[in-house]
């Protein structure tokens, strides 16, 4: 009865999860003149992206030409500016084995004029120039396309009193430079007040909005009215927002960030096989992920255009989008006001377990003993999954070695999820009932090839001898269903209690998704303690249905972001879906099933990453992009 509950939620699941992960129908060409066509983009993107067009080539020549000739077309008060190369820009063209002698930056810039010239200027931007070895269809062509495309459809939706500044900066691919030069010193650079810049890091998937200006909360308040309007809807949360901060690359939108401009940063990296590479063709481009980007930008615009004030820098936001639909949010603060709503459920819910279904609070703690043992197992096991696709980026070799691991990243997220997958399938088959000392090797073994593979790393070990001393300590783990459910929920609240401490921004993963599994404990306890009838078991599978399917949207686009160097991640986001399908598990007769699937499901996720060496070999020095 419960694995029928337990699998049909999980399909549900990951059903809701991969319709929203698809990236929207692009728009044809004869769509009305106020919307977005991805139709008509991919008109200019044909035409940009014949063939590469870096600094100092004759197509970039082309390139400039053209869309200066489009720019004027659609209306644009066009001019140029030039600039030089910095020192790195001029060490990475010389290692390109080319001449950076004589080579300037020239940026190209048009303006629209709004009806009011005194207030700030909303600019588009984004690059036009590619590395050497790559039409760059994707990076950035896509994003110059939609602007044109933008521009266009906003004249048609009629005059703004705010003045439109479009910013096709060059030399990104170098360092940046295009935009430096501009935020440097040009006399528009002081008039502009918020940037919408458009990005790619592979081929196709939804845009997501993943970066803003500095104290964001209106900012995203205007971004929430607006891009929900948008084809496809919108991805976006302050997870990433967050995550990006801390990371060391960065865009052209990094440079008017330091400067203090409110903005945001859209950009798609799914099939990352297309980054900076020689497939990266129009023919190969994701159309759906240009009309994404597009629409989100001219929706984004638009509103910025018209708003009476542009967002100033207030605090951070923690906000997230549910299901690409719609954005929800909340000031820092309030996620305790949340975080203890949801230690008040899971009291009413262990009060009334312990009262009608004899939980006990060492059952409670052998609860949470299971969630830190999947944790750490975890973390070993997909460490060594993942690096059985190559090393991590960090010690690629050269800029080859790091595209071919992008070239591989989706098998290394099969590996990786199949592996998660089947340390839940254990923990729900009982993670006691196989030899203990069978586990405890295993783990061992995992532990000892990460390290071989991927070189000494401090936080795999650390987590193999928890891993191992749990495994071979099965009294530690729970008795009783509740248990099992409550301790987990507790840990995550935990968990929770001390990302509201140290980054709010990213606390709500672990607050909402929190919230709703004490929220369902609550209301299966007083429904049926037991848990055995169709009253407690249909609210927790509908609660493991969008518990599950939103942190299985989540944790794909989370794995393209960093998994390829924390493929741990995913373990920690596992737990997540773990908590509301645990008081699903099957029946004791189901356990041995269960387990021998879990054994099969990490074999082939081993398999998998494995294989990616074989399907994603590295290509011939020659045929590489160049960083």
């Amino acid at each position: 009865m419960r694995l029928l509950w337990l699998v049909g939620s999980l399909a549900l699941g990951l059903l809701i999860a991969a319709l929203t992960l698809q990236s929207p129908r692009p728009v044809p060409a004869s769509a009305p003149a106020t919307a977005f066509s991805a139709g008509r983009a991919m008109a200019d993107v044909r035409e940009i992206a014949r063939r590469p067009h870096p600094v100092g080539s004759t197509d970039h020549i082309r390139v400039q030409t053209l869309l200066l000739q489009r720019m004027a077309a659609l209306g644009l008060q066009t001019s140029t500016q030039t600039g030089p190369l910095s020192p790195e820009a001029v060490q990475r063209i010389e290692r390109d084995g080319r001449s950076a002698s004589g080579l300037e930056l020239t940026n190209l810039i048009g303006v629209l004029p709004g009806r009011d010239p005194r207030l700030p200027a909303v600019a588009l931007m984004a690059h036009y120039d590619t590395v050497p070895d790559s039409a760059g269809a994707a990076d950035d062509t896509a994003g110059v396309a939609a602007i044109l495309e933008t521009v266009r459809a906003l004249r048609a939706r009629g005059a703004a009193d705010r003045t439109l500044v479009v910013l096709l900066t060059d030399g990104e691919e170098l360092n940046l430079d295009g935009a430096r030069v501009f935020w440097g010193g040009h006399p528009l650079r002081d008039r502009i007040g918020a940037v919408v810049n458009l990005e790619a890091r592979g081929g196709g998937g939804r845009a997501m909005m993943f970066e803003t200006g500095r104290g964001n909360a209106p900012t995203i308040a205007l971004f929430a009215r607006a891009a929900v309007k948008a084809t496809g809807g919108v991805s976006s949360n302050s997870l990433a927002v967050f995550v990006y901060e801390l990371m060391p690359n960065g865009t052209d939108f990094t440079i008017p960030k330091d400067r203090g401009v409110q903005g945001i940063n859209l950009a798609f990296i799914g099939r990352p096989a297309q980054y900076h590479a020689d497939a990266s063709t129009p023919d190969a481009l994701d159309q759906g992920s240009v009309q994404h980007i597009g629409s989100q930008a001219l929706e984004t615009a638009d509103a910025l255009l018209r708003a009476p004030a542009l967002p100033a820098a207030t605090q951070n936001l923690v906000y997230a989008d549910l299901f690409g639909r719609l954005i929800v949010g909340h000031a820092p603060a309030t996620g305790w006001l949340l975080l203890g709503l949801a230690f008040l459920a899971l009291g009413a819910a262990m009060w009334r377990a312990r009262s009608r279904a004899g939980l006990t609070f060492a059952d409670l703690g052998r609860g949470m003993v299971d969630g830190l043992w999947f944790l750490s197992t975890g973390l070993v096991l997909t460490q060594a999954v993942r690096l059985l696709a190559g090393p991590l980026s960090a010690r690629a070799d050269s800029a080859e070695a790091y595209y071919t691991l992008l070239a591989r990243l989706p098998w290394m997220e099969a590996g990786v999820a199949l592996t998660v997958l089947a340390l839940a399938l254990a923990l729900l088959g009982g993670r006691t009932r196989p030899d203990r000392r069978v586990v405890a090797v295993g783990v061992a073994a995992s532990a000892l090839l990460a390290v071989a593979l991927g070189g000494l790393n401090l936080i795999v070990i650390g987590a193999a001898v928890v891993a191992v001393g749990l495994s071979l300590t099965p009294t530690l783990a729970a008795r009783t269903t509740w248990g099992g459910w409550t301790g987990s929920i507790g840990l995550i609240l935990i968990v929770a209690a001390a990302a509201q401490a140290s980054a709010p921004e990213a606390a709500f993963l672990f607050v909402w998704t929190g919230l709703l599994a004490a929220l369902t404990a609550a209301l299966a306890a007083f429904l049926d303690p037991g848990l055995t009838g169709a009253r407690s078991l249909a609210p927790i599978a509908a609660a493991a249905v969008l518990g599950a399917g939103w942190i299985a949207g989540l944790a794909h686009t989370v794995f393209l972001g960093i998994g390829m160097d924390l493929p741990g991640v995913l373990v920690l986001l596992g737990l997540l879906v773990l908590m509301f399908v645990r008081p699903l598990s099957p029946e004791r007769a189901m356990a041995r099933p269960l387990l021998m699937t879990a054994l099969a499901v990490l074999l082939l996720g081993a398999a998998l990453s494995g294989t990616a060496r074989f399907a994603e070999p590295r290509p011939a020095p020659a045929t590489v992009a160049s960083a």
